[in-house]
């Protein structure tokens, strides 16, 4: 019983860090691009592409850690 309930706190604990993990990713790349954007109004389109697609790689990483997590819960 004991080692369940630290798989529970574990699962807690990892969902919570790939949270945060996740959103000071997307942060830093938001940011960077919007910094970008404003040094070189030419080049939105391009930054805005990279960013998307940046943004989308970390989400699929954070989705991958949460669903680690969950069956870490469930287990």
């Amino acid at each position: 019983m004991e080692g369940l309930n630290l798989a529970h706190l574990a699962a807690g604990l990892g969902a919570g860090l790939v949270t945060i993990g996740a959103a000071y990713g997307i942060g830093k790349i938001a940011s960077t691009a919007v910094d970008g954007t404003a040094r070189q109004p030419e080049a939105a389109n391009d930054i805005r592409t990279s960013m998307i697609i940046a943004a989308a790689l970390i989400e699929g990483i954070s989705l991958f850690g949460q669903v680690v997590c969950i069956l870490l819960a469930l287990k």
